[in-house]
Order: structure tokens, then C-alpha cells, then sequence
């Protein structure tokens, strides 16, 4: 009885902790979403007041995207040393901080430095949530769980168009970045409530015991042996995609008002719908990848994206474009599905490393998108921008094919021994 006790007891334990890990998670992607989105949604106003060029707006969304290229490699160093959990408190401070400041900037330049240094903290969110999340969830619902947590991106995007839609009108900008003060709560909630990573503390300890001295991960690691292929592959996959999705996203809210007419509420509704798009699109292909695997279905969205894409520019009519955006955006859901593959790709010590480099520097790397659709669209006009946009994603989907599988191959049972020690 007392055995009967115990083990259940135990079970209760860990199915509390991975799902405190998952809505914690889920709640800091979220705020981490929301002041990202912050920039794209504001832009419109913000070139009139300042009377900025497209070219000049542009450089603030890659002033963005090179502090998050660079915060995956720091704070992914940071959490595979130090853990999940601290480095999670510390990417939600720092993107807090700078983005309530930006709200008192006097100058685009000054501008451009604060969300520089917001982007430091915004771009550890992804690959500590999805190790933190892959290694509390087994292998059978890893995918759907970390699609899940990922999510929390449109939802995120979602919140930012509706807290845009009720602030900008009336009270601009500035109110709208100082709603950057939310991210405390999400600190709250996993300073009380989220424990580390058993995972990865049980590695450590292993580990240390093994070599007999403290240890610490370096970024030279993910370039050693086999992980060198995949650590450059999975990069350029991401950001062949990701310079799609930004490049499209950074400019969709100019797109809307600009060349399809729409007022800043109707283009912040039209943004809403198309988050819910992208919101089933993560739990479908959550799903799906773990049906049939991650690796196919990043491929069919790929091309699911690259399709739309130019059907969406070329739709004239306002009511068609309205529901084609969450048709779109279903297929720009890959972001989920990436959570669980990249991980899977490293072993524990490397993972929340591994995932976010690839994840984010990808991210870095597609920082010159929005710089290169504001020039395209002063020559053209930004549906030109966005059609060349589905380029990118059939290379992705090309690069793909030489990565592994990772749902048949050894390291996955690898992975699911390390994780469910």
C-alpha cells in the first residue's frame, strides 16, 4: 500500500511539473510574441511621426533580429551551463526592460539601439522553452507539446493587434511598448511555480561525476563530428523560412493599409484572424509530426507556404484577403514543429544551445529581409516583396531533405532515455 502510495505520488509530481513547465512556457512565448510583434504593428505610425523612409523602418526590424541571432547563442550557452529556468527568468527581464524603455525614446537611432538590445533577451525564449518543454514531455507527445508551448507565437501576435487596435488610436505608441511591463508576470510564475530541468540537472551531475570537474558546454560543440552538418543545415533551413515569415510579417500591417486600403482597426482585425490561422496550423502540424514524422511535415509546409503566398498578393478583392491571410499563415506554423526537431538533433548538454542556434541564428541571419522588402517595395511595391518571399521557403524545403529523421533514427532513442531518466 505504502508502495502503491509512493508511486503514484510520484507520477502525480511529475505530470504537475510538466505541466506547470508547459503553461509557464507557453505564457512566456506568449509575452515574448506580443513585444515582437510590437515593432511590426506600430511601424505605420511611427514612419509618419519620425518621417522615415521604408528603408530607414526597415533597419529597426533587423536592428531586431541581429540581438536575437546573437541572444540564442548567449542565453543558450547561458541555459545549457546554468539551466533552464534561470536563463528562462533572465530572457524575460531583459526583453521586458528594453522594450518599456523604448517607449521613451526621442530618436529612431535611439530606437533602433533599445530594441537591439530587447532582441538580446527576446531570441532565448524559443530554444530554452523548447528544451525545457522536450525534456518533461516524452517522446510520443514531444511534438505536439512543444507546437503547443510554440503556439503561443500567434497568440502572442494576437494579443499585440488587439492591445494596437485599443492603444495606437488613442494613445500611440509609446503606451503600446510600455505594455512590455507584462513580462514580470510571467517571472512570477516561474520563479514559483516551475522547477529546472530534472533533465538536464541529472546530465550535469552525470557528466561532472564522469569527467570528475565541474563542466561547462561550449559553441564549438555544435560544430564537432556529425552535429556539424546538422547544426549548419537546420541554421540555413531556418532561415530560409524565417526570412519568408518576417519579411512578410514585419511589412504585412504596412502591407494592408498601404496597398489594400484597410484603417488601422479593420488591419488589426484582419491580423487576428490570420493569428488564429497560425494557431491551428501549430496544433495540426504538431500533430501530424508526431504521426508521420518531423521532417516531412516541415516540407509540406513549406510548400504549403510558397503556394499561398503569391495567391494571397494577387487577391484584389478585401473579403477574400481577409480570409486567405489564416489560410496563409496555417502553413507558416513550421516554427512548432521545430521546437521538437532541433532538439531532438543534440544530445541534453547541447540542446537548449543547439535548438535556439539553429533556431535563432537562422533568425539573425534573415535579419536583412525586412531592410531588403523595404527597398524592393520603394522600386515596386511590397506584394512584389512578398512573392519573391516564396523562393526562400522552396529552398528550405530543399535543405531539408538532408537533414535526419529524427523520429526513426538512434538518437531518438538516445534522447528519450536521457529525458525520462
Amino acid at each position: 500500500m505504502s508502495d502503491h502510495v509512493t508511486k503514484e505520488g510520484t507520477r502525480s509530481g511529475k505530470n504537475a511539473v510538466k505541466w506547470h513547465t508547459l503553461f509557464g512556457s507557453f505564457f512566456s512565448y506568449t509575452l515574448d510574441a506580443m513585444d515582437f510583434m510590437f515593432l511590426a504593428l506600430a511601424l505605420p505610425v511611427i514612419i509618419k511621426e519620425w518621417n522615415m523612409s521604408l528603408g530607414e523602418a526597415g533597419l529597426l526590424g533587423t536592428s531586431t533580429l541581429i540581438g536575437v541571432g546573437l541572444s540564442s547563442v548567449v542565453l543558450g550557452w547561458f541555459s545549457d551551463n546554468y539551466g533552464r529556468r534561470r536563463a528562462l527568468l533572465v530572457s524575460l527581464g531583459i526583453f521586458g526592460l528594453f522594450t518599456v524603455a523604448i517607449a521613451v525614446s526621442q530618436t529612431w537611432e535611439q530606437f533602433m539601439v533599445l530594441r537591439f538590445l530587447a532582441g538580446l533577451g527576446l531570441g532565448g525564449v524559443w530554444g530554452i522553452a523548447s528544451a525545457y518543454v522536450s525534456e518533461t514531455w516524452s517522446a510520443k507527445h514531444r511534438a505536439r507539446a512543444t507546437s503547443f508551448v510554440l503556439s503561443a507565437w500567434p497568440v502572442g501576435y494576437g494579443l499585440a493587434a488587439l492591445l494596437a487596435a485599443v492603444i495606437l488610436p488613442r494613445y500611440g505608441w509609446r503606451a503600446l511598448f510600455a505594455c512590455g511591463l507584462a513580462s514580470l508576470l510571467a517571472m512570477i510564475y516561474i520563479y514559483y511555480f516551475v522547477p529546472e530541468s530534472k533533465a538536464w540537472q541529472e546530465n550535469k551531475s552525470k557528466r561532472e561525476r564522469e569527467l570528475n570537474r565541474p563542466v561547462k558546454v561550449s559553441v564549438k560543440e555544435l560544430f564537432r563530428g556529425g552535429l556539424a552538418k546538422r547544426t549548419i543545415l537546420a541554421t540555413l533551413v531556418s532561415c530560409c523560412t524565417l526570412t519568408a515569415y518576417w519579411g512578410i510579417n514585419t511589412w504585412l500591417p504596412t502591407y494592408l493599409t498601404k496597398e489594400r486600403g484597410l484603417s488601422v482597426d479593420m488591419m488589426g482585425m484582419f491580423l487576428i484572424v490570420i493569428n488564429i490561422g497560425m494557431f491551428i496550423g501549430y496544433q495540426l502540424f504538431g500533430y501530424v509530426a508526431d504521426k508521420i514524422g518531423r521532417k516531412k511535415i516541415c516540407i509540406l509546409s513549406f510548400f504549403g507556404a510558397a503556394i499561398m503566398i503569391p495567391l494571397y498578393v494577387f487577391t484584389q478583392n478585401v473579403t477574400v484577403l481577409f480570409w486567405m491571410g489564416p489560410l496563409l499563415f496555417l502553413f507558416f506554423s513550421q516554427a512548432g514543429v521545430f521546437g521538437a526537431y532541433f532538439s531532438e538533433l543534440y544530445p541534453t548538454h547541447l540542446r537548449s544551445m543547439g535548438a535556439g542556434f539553429c533556431f535563432n541564428v537562422g533568425r539573425g541571419l534573415s535579419a536583412f529581409a525586412p531592410f531588403l522588402l523595404g527597398h524592393i517595395a520603394t522600386q515596386y511595391s511590397l506584394g512584389t516583396g512578398f512573392a519573391l518571399c516564396a523562393i526562400t521557403l522552396i529552398i528550405g524545403a530543399v535543405i531539408t531533405l538532408f537533414l535526419p529523421e529524427t523520429t526513426t533514427s538512434a538518437e531518438t532513442t538516445t534522447y528519450e532515455n536521457e529525458a525520462t531518466a
